[in-house]
């Protein structure tokens, strides 16, 4: 079982910064991807950027140029660094960890990300 914890969320006025952080409970073993997505109020949850353990990362259109996700493995953690906040960002962002030789994913509680002014 691996328990996420994420951090960094708050309030931020349009155009601002955040620093999302997510800490795995335990060291991940094997083939991974780590990942955010987040799920504004009355909308599905949604991709917005993965990095799996051999380096390959992916980002949601929305975020490209804005968002970046980067990992420590020593460290088991996840970031995601938003730049240039934009209202439509608001929303909960949870962190995402995919073990692929085991098939099974996990959740973070969520951290709320709201852009306003």
């Amino acid at each position: 079982q691996v328990q996420l914890v994420e951090s960094g969320g708050g309030l931020v006025q349009p155009g601002g910064s955040l620093r999302l952080s997510c800490v795995a409970s335990t060291r991940i073993f094997g083939t991974n991807v780590m990942g955010w997505y987040r799920q504004a109020p009355g909308k599905q949850r949604e991709l917005v950027a993965t990095i799996a353990s051999g380096g390959t990362i992916t980002y949601a259109d929305s975020v490209k140029g804005r968002f970046t996700i980067s990992r420590d493995n020593a460290k088991s953690t996840v970031y995601l660094q938003m730049n240039s906040l934009k209202s439509e960002d608001t929303a909960v962002y949870y962190c995402n960890v995919l073990i692929l030789f085991r098939n099974v994913d996990y959740w973070g509680q969520g951290t709320q990300v709201t852009v306003s002014s």
